[in-house]
């Protein structure tokens, strides 16, 4: 492939110090670099920028460039769900498109949250993105979407399984914490999935293995268990207290928001109707009282994640709506652009731009540091596609 080269404004890591070098001790083709030496926290950084054989490198500003403009690492989704559609599974070339339209939204890396079939085809082409896997959902019988996650009868099932998910994707497990429970008729509601102890003892396998789990939750009353646990991270985290929201940060456990699938919640009360009105009631209750939680997000200085849930009942490629969404926290535009950048890649274990670093990168017209809705319109996105050779 021809090099190319950027000029304008870029959000550019440094070495630590002079003299340090930010290379890599040995350069992958998936774009999960490891870094020799640290690097300062990425700044504004004007200047002319060469991308060979996937790699980026500062150059001297010479001549004209192929593109201009303010030029971000590639975004990162780390709640979606590719190979879930509205109503069903996707196939293996609706995954596809699926990771194409999250590329075109300048959404370049993804935890994958859970996905009922292997989506591993996706990753790494130039028009798609990186992926990290959670492998499947798992849950209680009846206690998920049909057919979406592997159900397990009993508690004591738990441990195993979610090291089996934890080998069958990237390290990454994905439980269901609580969901409605049908059972009980008209006063059905949403309940914890797990016993207390199996939870523990599945959290403490994983990390055994080196593994990381993730847990969907709506209730207050899950929580508890999954502090306990020590999980690492929580997503949506709806129902959370002030004093859980502290605890999960003193404990250095990350929260996604999903502000835009909380946004939803009122037409899930709606579905349920008057058959679950207990159900309905609480769903209506989570989303009023949303604008204290997330406060309470922002007080506590819990680690933030950017994720869309994308998949099912959101489209995927909706990563810049959702940062907007971010402002109602009162976030500024630049730490919006941070957690969704350079802090969301380092969490995940990726490098972001630096001398030599892979080249997963979004071009702007605008500063997206005045103007954050030009996030929604890239003007150029480039995927690092770099030889076995150098690795």
């Amino acid at each position: 492939m021809p090099a190319l080269r950027l000029r304008g404004k870029i959000l550019w890591q440094s070495p630590a110090s002079v003299g340090d070098s930010p290379y890599v001790v040995k350069p992958s083709p998936s774009g999960k670099d490891t870094l020799v030496r640290p690097l300062k926290n990425p700044t504004w950084v004007q200047g002319d920028f060469l991308i060979e054989n996937g790699r980026i490198y500062q150059v001297p500003a010479t001549g004209s460039a192929d593109v201009e403009g303010w030029i971000l690492p590639g975004l990162v989704d780390v709640h979606c769900h590719i190979g879930i559609k509205m109503g069903g599974f996707a196939t293996g070339a609706e995954m596809l498109e699926q990771a194409r339209e999250n590329h075109r939204s300048g959404t370049l890396l993804v935890r994958d949250c859970g996905s009922p079939n292997d989506n591993s085809h996706v990753a790494n082409h130039p028009d798609t993105l990186r992926l990290v896997r959670a492998g499947r959902h798992l849950a209680k019988p009846k206690r998920y979407i049909q057919g979406s996650a592997l159900e397990l009868a009993t508690d004591a099932q738990l441990p195993a399984a979610m090291v089996a998910q934890a080998r069958a994707g990237d390290g990454w497990v994905k439980l269901v914490g609580d969901w409605i429970d049908r059972s009980d008729g008209t006063s059905s509601d949403l309940k914890p999935l797990w016993d207390r102890q199996a939870l523990a003892d599945g959290v403490a396998a994983v990390h055994e293995i080196g593994g990381r789990v993730t847990v969907h939750t709506f209730a207050r009353a899950t929580i508890d268990s999954l502090l306990a646990a020590q999980v690492d991270c929580i997503e949506h985290g709806t129902g959370m207290s002030a004093e859980q929201i502290n605890e999960a940060a003193r404990l250095g456990i990350a929260i996604t928001p999903t502000l835009l699938q909380v946004g939803l919640f009122n037409q899930f009360a709606a579905a349920a109707g008057k058959k679950y009105p207990v159900y309905a009631e609480h769903m209506l209750a989570l989303q009023a009282g949303h604008k204290r939680v997330l406060e309470n997000f922002v007080d506590s200085g819990v680690r933030l994640l950017p994720g869309t849930d994308a998949g099912g009942f959101q489209p995927h490629g909706q990563l810049p709506a959702e940062m907007l969404r971010w402002k109602e926290m009162g976030f500024s535009n630049q730490q919006i652009i941070d957690m969704t950048t350079w802090q969301a890649r380092d969490y995940l274990g990726f490098a972001s731009l630096s001398e030599g670093a892979v080249a997963d990168l979004v071009v702007y017209e605008r500063n997206p540091v005045e103007d954050l809705s030009i996030l929604a319109t890239p003007k150029f996105v480039h995927l690092g596609q770099v030889s076995d050779e150098s690795a």
